[in-house]
């Protein structure tokens, strides 16, 4: 399973699941997300071979983004991602018997919405990543009140 966040917002971008997953199962993840969101100055990963190898490295630098990879037996380096990856596992994983791997998606899928853009998150004051509604402030002036 590969899971992406982003660091600042809190969003998870996405879940993948699948059965194995090497550097072009990854790069095949990620390229909706830099086709739809743009290209991210880097990516923070751990050292497993799907990020560690030589197409996946290459093709980041190409398109110009930097790898940076966690120490080596060093999870907190990459401590959103492993908060995610335990509130998922406690929610999902633990609490879900999946017969195949689109059925586990689909269910991930469901939870991603809600964990998004419902479920209030403590490091944002207790809001959600994507909020299904923007609340904006907006001050009325005299010649907005139609006076």
């Amino acid at each position: 399973m590969l899971t992406v966040l982003d660091e600042y917002t809190r969003e998870a971008l996405c879940v993948t699941v699948a059965t194995k997953m090497g550097s072009a199962e990854v790069l095949d993840a990620l390229y909706p997300l830099l086709i739809n969101r743009g290209k991210p100055e880097y990516i923070r990963s751990d050292n497993g071979p799907e990020f560690t190898s030589s197409t996946f490295k290459e093709w980041l630098v190409s398109v110009g983004i930097q790898p940076i990879h966690i120490y080596p037996g060093s999870p907190w380096e990459n401590g959103y991602n492993e908060r995610f990856n335990g509130t998922l596992r406690r929610e999902v994983l633990n609490a879900e018997w999946f017969a195949t791997t689109r059925q586990a998606q689909a269910v991930i899928n469901q939870w991603l919405r809600q964990y998004n853009h419902i479920r209030p998150h403590h490091a944002l004051g207790m809001r959600p990543p994507v909020p299904e509604t923007i609340l904006v402030n907006r001050q009325i002036t005299g010649t907005e009140q139609g006076g």
